[in-house]
């Protein structure tokens, strides 16, 4: 009887069982790296938005703080949109012709809101306050990066899980003192990981409990 297989084959199964494992190892890399992309996460895509709406212009340029269109951030779990109203009040007299604000003119003579595309968006079962964030000592770069940079604003990071729970395990790193919150432009000290500790302290901040999920998920 002939034989079946060539001497060939040997080799090709001894391939085989070395590659094969390493190729599925490979795939599932892969797929990690696909999940954690840009474009899975939607971060670093800048949506379509109804006006050209540039942060970099009115908080670097013009030096306007956060809370007067993020008016309820401080007290309020949702940070809240500017009305139509806080648009005009600059804006019936500055530019108050230009084209490209039409569409916040047309929404104050017709009493409807701007129908701003969401760019910080969280699935309906997450239950984020901003208002704890900001009094615990969370600055608005943190989470939403050098938004006093953007021309146009971005998702600045992927609001996984995984990328909340790296913080609420270990939250020194990223506090700061409550009056910097707003600061875009505060740094750490050369001390800033012990001064996180110390603020940890000061604004009873108990790593232990913040990791449990129905904090989170209600």
């Amino acid at each position: 009887m002939g034989q079946i297989f060539p001497p060939s084959a040997n080799t090709l199964f001894r391939a085989a069982v070395v590659l094969t494992p390493l190729a599925l190892l490979g795939a599932a890399y892969l797929a990690y790296l696909w999940t954690w992309s840009d474009f899975v996460t939607g971060a670093n895509r800048i949506p379509a938005q109804p006006v050209p709406f540039s942060h970099k212009h009115h908080v670097s340029g013009l030096g306007i703080d956060c809370r007067y269109c993020h008016a309820a951030v401080e007290k309020s779990a949702f940070a809240d949109l500017p009305s139509t109203h806080t648009c005009m009040t600059c804006h019936s007299q500055i530019w108050n012709q230009a084209a490209i604000l039409e569409p916040v003119r047309e929404s104050f003579r017709a009493d409807k809101p701007i129908p701003w595309v969401r760019v910080n968006d969280l699935p309906g079962y997450v239950y984020f306050n901003h208002a704890i964030h900001v009094n615990k000592g969370v600055g608005c770069a943190v989470c939403h990066g050098p938004v006093d940079r953007m021309p146009m604003t971005w998702k600045s990071r992927s609001l996984y899980m995984k990328w909340c729970l790296d913080c609420h395990r270990d939250p020194a790193p990223f506090l700061r003192p409550r009056e910097e919150v707003f600061n875009m432009e505060w740094k750490p000290g050369a001390d800033g990981l012990a001064q996180g500790r110390e603020l940890m302290q000061r604004y009873h901040i108990h790593a232990e409990r913040m990791t449990d999920c129905t904090l989170c998920h209600r």
